[in-house]
């Protein structure tokens, strides 16, 4: 087979039936696809954990562990919960394509299977596969660009993953969807993006930055704003990236915005970011206590620049979560 063919895509098949395994084989490989096949749910699992796969079929019958079952598994785990799953049956009853869409299936094929059917829609699931590894590998290059860019200063070495452990762990105590969680967790990573634009001698001047420094050293956030919006799975994270240098009395950057008009994501990164960065040594000064630092939150509150009412619920959720507590202790 040629490297062009092998570019096709990468299709898992497991079916306890070998002849629909070898027919279902054969067919994939003619038209140019990898094909891994496995007899059983628990070597299907197997399968797309220890390897690339491109797209699973999974017949829904199966000894060990069902096609539903393998399908929830695969769908749950991070590693994996991208890959396209079509579920082969011969069951057609509505609750039994219920539990498949309960499960994360992507598809559904019925026995017996038409070729033409098979093949237009592992082509489709194929290039969405490829469009959803495209978007993931650009958001591997902005992470990675922003933990360089932490890595110039030795201060803040491990501020981007407390930042998101932090913020996801108060988004979640508060209730936020699960969407602003995984937004504050990817916000965590990359809210400073724009400093990439940043000259290194502003970003990395010890004393106070002059006038000039510090309009430039603002537009950071409207800058990584700009870097990070191509990416549509970024929707949620752009407003924190842009406003989470905002102060309550509209006296932050870049927009001057007031209160309530600063997203709440942002508030709350905002919380863990002044907070890490007053709890973690610096060349001007000792890192604070725990209860320094909220004392410290609380002074700058009442000057009007931080939400209070986040600062009550981060300080309790420190103090009730000993997992937390220690990553500070640590940092």
């Amino acid at each position: 087979m040629s490297e062009i063919e092998m570019e096709k895509g990468t299709i898992l098949v497991a079916d306890d039936n070998q002849d629909m395994r070898e027919l279902l084989t054969k067919l994939l490989r003619v038209n140019g696809y990898r094909v891994i096949v496995a007899e059983d749910g628990a070597r299907a699992l197997e399968e797309i954990s220890a390897q690339p796969v491109d797209l699973a079929l999974l017949d829904v019958m199966m000894p060990r562990r069902t096609g539903f079952s393998v399908c929830r598994a695969a769908k749950s785990r991070d590693e994996t919960r991208l890959i396209p799953i079509v579920l082969v049956t011969s069951l057609g009853s509505a609750e039994d394509r219920m539990q498949g869409i309960e499960a994360g299936a992507d598809d559904f094929l019925c026995k017996p299977i038409r070729k033409e059917e098979l093949l237009a829609r592992v082509r489709s699931l194929v290039r969405l596969k490829r469009y959803t590894d495209e978007l993931e590998n650009a958001e591997t290059v902005l992470c990675t660009l922003a933990r360089s860019i932490e890595a110039k200063d030795p201060y803040t070495e491990g501020h981007c993953d407390r930042l998101s452990r932090y913020s996801v762990a108060l988004a979640d105590r508060m209730g936020l969807p699960a969407e602003q969680c995984v937004a504050l967790r990817r916000a965590g990573v990359v809210h400073d993006i724009g400093k990439v634009a940043v000259p290194e001698n502003i970003l990395l001047k010890p004393g106070p930055l002059d006038a000039e420094e510090r309009r430039v050293m603002e537009q950071h956030p409207a800058a990584g704003e700009r870097i990070c919006a191509p990416l549509k799975t970024f929707r949620y994270v752009l407003p924190i990236i842009r406003h989470h240098h905002e102060k309550q009395d509209g006296s932050g950057y870049p927009d001057h915005q007031k209160a309530g008009e600063i997203p709440l994501t942002a508030r709350i990164l905002q919380t863990t970011d002044v907070f890490d960065a007053l709890t973690t040594n610096r060349p001007y000064r000792r890192a604070l206590s725990l209860e320094q630092a909220f004392h410290t939150l609380r002074e700058e509150a009442g000057r009007g620049w931080w939400d209070a009412a986040l600062i009550d619920a981060f300080e309790s959720m420190l103090h009730a979560s000993p997992q937390l507590s220690a990553a500070h202790a640590a940092s």
